[in-house]
């Protein structure tokens, strides 16, 4: 069997540059908050690493990229996109944003009684009475 080439930056193997990969310290503490995977209903391949998945959802989100245009040395598109599923209905990334601000609050300090919200109003750019519309 060939071994596969490594390109430049990639020390795991995954295919993909380090930069877009989890480090082992963050991974540490995203794995205690996932959900226990669901009993197989029948045999078949076996279950894709978490931590793969996780890679292909990150990799996804930071390069906006759509689900299909995954590189494949993430996993299938379907595969990771399915995952990314499962773990929004069970509140995984709820709990990983709920992680970060309270880690945050420690090092950092929030001022929990100041609140902000943001927004934008725009003009529709073909539409009202001044084109005729």
């Amino acid at each position: 069997m060939a071994t596969r080439k490594r390109k430049a930056g990639d020390e795991t193997g995954l295919g993909v540059s380090q930069q877009y990969q989890i480090p082992d310290k963050l991974w540490a503490r995203i794995e205690p908050l996932l959900p226990a995977p669901k009993p197989k209903k029948k045999a078949g391949r076996p279950r894709m690493d978490d931590r793969k998945a996780m890679t292909g959802i990150f990799y996804v989100l930071r390069t906006g990229c759509q689900w299909k245009a995954l590189p494949r040395c993430l996993g299938a598109p379907s595969t990771v996109h399915d995952r990314f599923q499962q773990w929004r209905e069970a509140g995984l990334f709820e709990k990983l944003w709920q992680a970060a601000v309270l880690q945050y609050d420690d090092k950092r300090g929030l001022d929990w009684q100041w609140q902000c919200m943001d927004g934008a109003i725009t003009k529709a750019p073909l539409g009202g009475k001044s084109n005729g519309a």
